[in-house]
């Protein structure tokens, strides 16, 4: 019996055995729950990874997106054709003073550019010391020879006299009379030679041939000159005339008594004026027709040999849609541009009427005012591209200047 107690008492209690048991199945359960909650972490994990990656990918085509431009919305408004060409200023009158017989040094030169000289006035002289001793020894020879010419008209007519009586033979008094006239026409031909050499010592005292002003002195004293050399010119700015060429095309543009407006380069100034001649042929080379315009300035402010620019209005205005010169490809008098529609770019062809300050005016049968037309991002674009459109603000714009014509 003994034994028996023994070995229960080594026995756990059986309230012991079943709380064990109890445990025992507890933790059997959080193993479980834990992994089935792990895989839901990590299976959602990747469901927000892939959801996340796929939400990057772009699902629609390139070509099928809007395309970022920049829009200009087209203004009415009205050209008139016309022509600009390039002129220049000359005098009225102008003249390079210089000797025209004899070559010598400078001796004095009296004027400098800008000075005001009167018609007769002395310029410039020239050391022609050679020239007044040549003349003055011609004037002696011709004064020798009228007296020699002189004693033999006188013998000449003594004899005469004496062949009337029959003292002298004919053949004598014919000798007489032939040495006369040869005599005589000695003395002229020196006369025109001391003419010569008068025109010789004149030139070498240089006058202003009309009342002007001094453009340029081209020498000083001491330099030599020859017939031909300038020494200083002289120009009359009262009238000033500006001459320009124009295109044989041009031949009815540019008639005498057309208006034209004048943009002075020198000055700034602007003035109006009307053709007063034009050549009646184009030239042989350029294929060019001169024509010139007559301004008064009798207070000579207009400075000669300077630049004009020339405006010719042709034809009537015409009504017309302005757009900028960079929302088009100009090809003749085409202009290619991209409008915008309904999101959508149409590639149109225009029928161009003008350009002037950076616009294009084209007919408004090809393009309605208030169309938009595309400025930037128009190389990207093709016919019919869809199109996410930005308008820009219109600046406003001066009147359209003449276009260029010559």
């Amino acid at each position: 019996m003994q034994a028996n107690e023994e070995i229960n008492s080594n026995e756990p209690p059986a309230h012991a055995i079943a709380s064990s048991e109890r445990a025992h199945g507890h933790t059997s359960l959080i193993a479980p729950i834990a992994i089935a909650a792990g895989v839901l972490v990590i299976l959602a994990a990747g469901a927000l990874t892939v959801r996340r990656s796929e939400s990057r990918v772009n699902t629609v085509a390139l070509s099928d997106a809007p395309k970022a431009v920049s829009v200009v919305a087209a203004k009415a408004t009205s050209f008139r054709p016309s022509r600009t060409y390039v002129g220049t200023t000359e005098p009225w009158i102008q003249a390079q003073i210089g000797p025209q017989l004899v070559s010598a040094y400078v001796d004095t030169v009296l004027v400098r550019p800008g000075a005001v000289v009167k018609k007769g006035e002395v310029i410039a002289t020239l050391d022609c010391r050679n020239a007044n001793a040549t003349s003055q020894a011609v004037s002696m020879q011709a004064r020798a020879l009228e007296a020699q010419q002189e004693a033999l008209s006188h013998e000449a007519n003594r004899v005469q006299g004496l062949l009337d009586g029959g003292f002298v033979s004919p053949n004598e008094a014919e000798q007489k009379s032939a040495q006369s006239s040869a005599e005589q026409a000695q003395l002229l031909a020196t006369k025109a030679k001391l003419l010569g050499t008068t025109l010789e010592v004149n030139d070498c005292v240089l006058r202003a041939p009309f009342d002007g002003e001094v453009a340029v002195r081209s020498s000083d004293p001491g330099a030599f000159v020859r017939p031909g050399t300038s020494l200083v010119t002289l120009v009359d700015r009262r009238v000033v005339r500006i001459t320009a060429d124009a295109p044989e095309s041009d031949f009815d543009v540019v008639k005498p008594g057309g208006g034209v407006s004048i943009h002075l380069l020198a000055t700034g100034r602007d003035l109006t004026g009307q053709i007063a001649r034009r050549a009646p042929a184009a030239d042989v080379e350029t294929r060019t027709v001169h024509f010139e315009i007559d301004v008064v300035d009798p207070n000579k402010d207009i400075p000669v040999g300077t630049t004009a620019e020339l405006h010719i209005e042709v034809g009537v205005p015409v009504a017309t849609a302005e757009i900028p010169l960079s929302a088009a490809a100009v090809r003749g008098e085409k202009a290619s541009v991209f409008c915008v529609k309904d999101g959508v770019a149409v590639a149109r062809t225009l029928k161009l009427k003008g350009e002037a300050n950076g616009q294009l005016y084209v007919d408004t049968a090809t393009l309605a005012p208030g169309a938009l037309v595309v400025t930037e991002g128009r190389a990207l674009l093709d016919d019919g591209d869809k199109v996410q459109a930005t308008v820009e603000p219109t600046a406003a714009t001066s009147a359209p200047q003449p276009s260029k014509g010559g």
